[in-house]
């Protein structure tokens, strides 16, 4: 398949600019045996049942905005990618020129010193005392997607924040966790439902564009990530009593197969680059909850591997029919997997 085939149309009025008032008030397109089923988000314990396992990513997404100048007075516009110690981070950097090794950079009362360069992230190290965290926390803003078309505002440090986020690392939300609050959970959890964590954290690649026609070529960004043994445990036990996992997000479904690309799931620590498109086989997600993806995208195209193309693109054409809000602030889609004996294989 080509990147052309994972485009459609949408109107910029149905991208959504800010959370719903309540988490649980979004919509939800259910894809049942290939047809899409108009649904609300409260309908979720509907669609499941006891014994089955979600699985949560629990990335929590930093501040990791922030602004600065340069010796010579330029603006500069960090986004911290990564945090490789105390002090040390890999980050973009935005400013008129390209900053140089040993330059200089002013945030609020600190300073970055560049020490270096890899492809489009540079090394920055935070002279003097405190770390990293600290400093975002005090002068960092929350880094909204670039289809957001607003600064962020102070409501965004809780809404673009899963309510189980632990693990500080992301740079963007794992959108699918968006939905639950801790009222829906609790209730999931009388109803027999059980879940589960891992760790993916989402890196600002996951909004680069795809840029090659043919998809073989395509390199896949790589995103850190931790599968530990008590959820490799769980999803045994799932197995064992006939549950279904059922992975909230793209990320988790990122984390889950490639813990278990040697065949069986297994604990796992480490990067991935794993590209799921079509003709992919899956060998832990049963089923899928996530929101509306870009068109052209990776996480499109993993959605469509997993429900299968045909049904997945007139599912995307239904939602943009009946005004469904779109992306990180958007509205959800529960998938079941299908797609042809081809796509499957």
């Amino acid at each position: 398949m080509k990147l052309s085939d994972f485009d459609y149309d949408l109107p910029e009025a149905l991208i959504a600019q800010a959370p719903p008032r309540e988490r649980t008030a979004s919509r939800l397109l259910h894809l049942r045996d290939g047809v899409p089923v108009d649904r609300r988000f409260q309908d979720l314990p509907s669609l499941l049942r006891a014994g089955d396992l979600l699985v949560f990513n629990n990335t929590r997404v930093m501040p990791a905005r922030l602004f600065g100048r340069k010796a010579t007075g330029g603006r500069v516009e960090i986004l911290i990618e990564r945090v490789l110690g105390p002090r040390r981070v890999l980050a973009h950097v935005r400013a008129s020129k390209s900053p140089k090794p040993g330059s200089l950079i002013q945030v609020a009362d600190r300073v970055f010193e560049v020490a270096g360069r890899e492809e489009a992230l540079f090394e920055l190290i935070l002279e003097g005392e405190g770390d990293v965290h600290a400093l975002m926390a005090a002068h960092g803003h929350m880094p909204l997607p670039p289809y957001i078309q607003r600064e962020d505002q102070d409501f965004d440090q809780t809404r673009y924040q899963t309510v189980y986020a632990r693990e500080p690392g992301a740079v963007a939300a794992p959108t699918a966790g968006l939905h639950f609050d801790h009222a829906l959970l609790d209730a999931l959890r009388r109803q027999g439902v059980e879940t589960a964590e891992v760790t993916l954290h989402v890196g600002a690649g996951t909004f680069q564009p795809v840029r090659v026609e043919n998809l073989d070529a395509h390199r896949m960004h790589s995103e850190w990530l931790e599968v530990n043994e008590q959820v490799c445990e769980q999803v045994e036990q799932t197995r064992a009593r006939g549950g279904r996992v059922v992975a909230v997000g793209t990320t988790s479904v990122r984390c889950l197969e490639t813990a278990a690309a040697g065949g069986r799931l297994e604990p796992y620590r480490g990067e991935t680059r794993l590209f799921i498109r079509p003709g992919y086989r899956f060998r832990v997600v049963d089923r899928l909850l996530t929101n509306f993806h870009l068109p052209k995208s990776t996480l499109l195209m993993l959605v469509a591997a997993f429900s299968g193309y045909e049904a997945v693109m007139a599912a995307y054409r239904h939602a943009v029919a009946r005004h469904y809000r779109f992306f990180s602030y958007g509205d959800a889609m529960f998938l079941e997997p299908g797609g042809t004996r081809a796509e499957r294989e």
